[in-house]
Formats: C-alpha cells, structure tokens, sequence
C-alpha cells in the first residue's frame, strides 16, 4: 500500500493527523518537564531511559502517556 501525500488527504484526516501530533507533542513537553524535576529515586525505573525514550520514541501519546501514569512514584 502506498503511502498517501498530504495533498491526497481528505480535510478530515488531515484535522485528524495534526491534531495527533499536538496532543503527542503537548504530552512529550508535560512528561520531560516533570521527569526533569524530579529526582531519580521519585522515577519508576531508570530516570535516563525514560529520559531517552520521551526523546526518541514516536509513539503517538502512548510513551508519554505510560510514563506520567506509572514512570512517576506517587507521594
């Protein structure tokens, strides 16, 4: 299957495919702002893997949405 090009979408995906990519871009910036204020004993796991997988990792929302849910300790 081949790849459609922008100009091929209909307005709808189009809506659709940015307004992902807001979402997933507004949760990458939540989920490294707080990961960079916290200490490395208040992270569920190492704080320099989620730290590199909030940075490399496409995940449309899943990666940042895993970790503000169960990469962060609770009080």
């Amino acid at each position: 299957m081949a790849k459609k090009k922008w100009n091929d979408m209909s307005d709808g995906a189009k809506v659709a495919l940015v307004s992902v990519a807001a979402a997933d871009a507004g949760l990458r910036v939540w989920a490294g702002r707080d990961l960079a204020g916290r200490a490395n004993d208040d992270v569920n796991g190492p704080k320099w893997l989620w730290a590199a997988g909030l940075s490399v990792i496409s995940s449309m929302g899943a990666l940042p949405a895993l970790y503000l849910l169960v990469g962060r300790k609770r009080g």
